[in-house]
């Protein structure tokens, strides 16, 4: 179009080539201007003045606007929620209480969950279930647990204070670590350092490959230790207690006790935190019944920069490694409303509500989510394990020619 615009307002002098005589140009030019009655005609007809070209361009750069927002709507339209769980596995006796964390889902694809005094494996492939353990009495009830990275040890927390280390493959306690006093609610592993939250309000960290292990233990929550996380990156620890209240830690320092920050802005107990996978020193945390609200903190400044209220406990948050989004469980509610009991899928970091599912009976105790990031598993307090297929990409459908896609392609070549 371009050219063609070019050539028909041309203002050059028309170059006429010496070697062919005046007879032959005209006979040319009719060729060219008549048709084949001998009536004139015109191609590539450039009409209107330039102020309404300018019309027509304006026009078409609204096209262009309206056809990206038009995308960028769809974009969104593809996430589709589940309209139920992929699949759903009793759990009898799972426990029932906010501060405990009694599932996780290892890199082999291995579920490990508590069901009251016993340890289950539960392998997601072949669906195979070994026993890890079998307590005897509530005191030896497990309380935590969390897979190492490697998947070759699960680091497990009871209600007598103690904190054991089973080998994954031939299930047996390998090591037997101490320093607590009372129930071990919180356990997270930063590659060899293994770290663990009490209701005595202590950190430990413990170096697993060392004979005495205890590397720093330390008091800054005046309550239960009910949430820990670590950075991706292992350099950031993030606890949450009883109080209220987060810290957060710099791992090259907590063998000193100081904290980096103190963050005091939720108004109940904080056992969800989550890290964000794809910004850098971004931390999702989630307060008890009296607050409901789940708060996104930058921890490089030590400020909250987003509050939602969800009007229900939350018990557990995991980011989706594929879309920017962010999934809460759900438990009690102050008004006993429809919020309780239910997952919420947020859209970040505008954190509007992508949707909610409401498929368990009583409250969600735990969340984690497959190596692949793709499944999201819920622990229920009506004893059970749902699976949800809620973080795989969106379905893409077959590709439809837009108003502007048979205008020469101008989504990516300008008009002008």
């Amino acid at each position: 179009l371009d050219q063609a615009h070019s050539l028909l307002t041309n203002r050059t002098k028309e170059v006429r080539n010496s070697k062919y005589g005046v007879a032959y140009q005209q006979k040319l030019v009719e060729n060219l201007t008549l048709d084949s009655e001998g009536r004139p005609f015109r191609m590539l007809v450039f009409r209107g003045s330039p102020k309404s070209c300018r019309k027509s361009i304006r026009f078409i750069d609204e096209m262009r606007r309206e056809e990206i927002e038009n995308d960028n709507t769809k974009k969104h339209e593809f996430r589709r929620l589940p309209l139920r769980e992929a699949r759903i596995l009793d759990a009898p006796k799972l426990k029932n209480d906010y501060y405990l964390n009694i599932i996780d889902w290892g890199k082999n694809n291995i579920i490990a969950v508590a069901l009251g005094s016993d340890l289950y494996l539960w392998n997601s492939e072949n669906k195979n279930i070994q026993k890890l353990s079998q307590g005897q009495g509530e005191s030896v009830e497990p309380t935590s647990l969390a897979w190492s990275q490697d998947a070759k040890t699960v680091a497990v927390g009871y209600m007598c204070s103690k904190l054991s280390l089973f080998d994954a493959e031939t299930l047996k306690v390998v090591r037997n670590l101490e320093g607590h006093n009372q129930r071990v609610g919180a356990v997270a592993w930063n590659d060899h350092i293994l770290t663990s939250g009490s209701g005595d309000s202590y950190i430990i960290n413990h170096d697993v490959r060392a004979r005495n292990s205890l590397t720093s233990r330390i008091e800054a929550h005046n309550a239960e230790v009910c949430g820990l996380k670590w950075s991706s990156e292992g350099n950031i620890l993030a606890s949450g207690g009883n109080e209220n209240v987060i810290y957060i830690w710099e791992a090259s320092k907590m063998g000193t006790s100081n904290f980096l920050y103190k963050l005091s802005e939720h108004r109940a107990a904080v056992k969800a935190l989550a890290w964000c996978p794809y910004q850098f020193k971004i931390l999702a945390s989630g307060g008890g019944t009296k607050d409901g609200c789940i708060k996104i903190w930058n921890t490089q400044k030590g400020i909250c920069i987003d509050s939602i209220e969800t009007k229900a406990q939350i018990c557990g948050l995991e980011w989706n490694r594929h879309h920017n989004e962010i999934l809460s469980g759900h438990g009690y509610s102050n008004d006993a409303s429809e919020h309780q009991n239910q997952l919420c899928l947020w859209r970040y970091p505008s954190m509007t509500k992508v949707g909610e599912m409401k498929r368990h009976r009583s409250r969600v105790v735990n969340l984690c989510q497959s190596p692949d990031g793709l499944t999201v598993l819920s622990a229920g307090a009506d004893e059970t394990l749902r699976f949800w297929d809620i973080f795989g990409p969106p379905c893409i459908e077959k590709q439809r020619v837009s108003n502007l896609d048979g205008l020469l392609s101008l989504k990516t070549s300008p008009i002008r």
